[in-house]
């Protein structure tokens, strides 16, 4: 679920807690949480409702203006159904405290295996260290570079940048990547054992 920073702005803050998705089916389970670029926004309730239930208080809640403006942007979609998501704000991005904590012994062969794990995966074969060592050796190099380099297309690649980020691997910049500590450490352990 697409949330627009000033909604998420409004949730950290408390000031939004709800939203409205027009949906063929729910998208969204209570009890999930959805990482964000400002946390975690955690699901406490999904439910359908009709357009004549909603309030003008009901819009406000969701960061919209008013009702007209929450309204017209319902009707954008209206085949589907309308469903209010309540949630609230559940904390930091977990990411960024994980980048920053070196690995022991132990969390160096959870990530070594979580990596094998990702390069299995893959059809094309290993990917994982060539790309962390990639951003180590270009950090803030724009990723279309890197999609050249490595002949691969741009989004999906990115995904896999993602699945590295949340192993606390790597850090998103402006422009590009670079790694993080704990990137670095798993990389520097990598190395030695070659």
């Amino acid at each position: 679920m697409q949330l627009p920073d000033v909604v998420l702005k409004g949730i950290v803050d408390g000031a939004v807690t709800h939203v409205y998705r027009r949906w063929d089916s729910p998208r969204a389970k209570v009890g999930g949480r959805q990482l964000t670029k400002l946390g975690v926004m955690a699901i406490d309730d999904v439910r359908e409702v009709d357009l004549e239930q909603i309030t003008e208080a009901d819009a406000r809640a969701c960061g919209e203006k008013d009702l007209a403006s929450l309204t017209k942007w319902l009707m954008k979609r209206p085949d589907d159904r309308i469903y209010r998501i309540s949630l609230h704000y559940a904390g930091p991005d977990p990411r960024l405290a994980l980048r920053a904590d070196l690995p022991d012994e132990a969390e160096l062969e959870q990530i070594h295996a979580a990596l094998a794990k990702m390069d299995a995966g893959k059809a094309s074969g290993p990917w994982t260290h060539d790309i962390l060592q990639w951003i180590r050796d270009n950090p803030a190099v724009v990723s279309k570079v890197l999609a050249t380099l490595l002949e691969r297309e741009l989004q999906p690649m990115k995904v896999d940048i993602r699945k590295l980020k949340a192993l606390g691997l790597t850090i998103s910049l402006e422009v590009g990547y670079r790694l993080s500590p704990r990137g670095e450490a798993y990389l520097d352990r990598h190395r030695s054992k070659q």
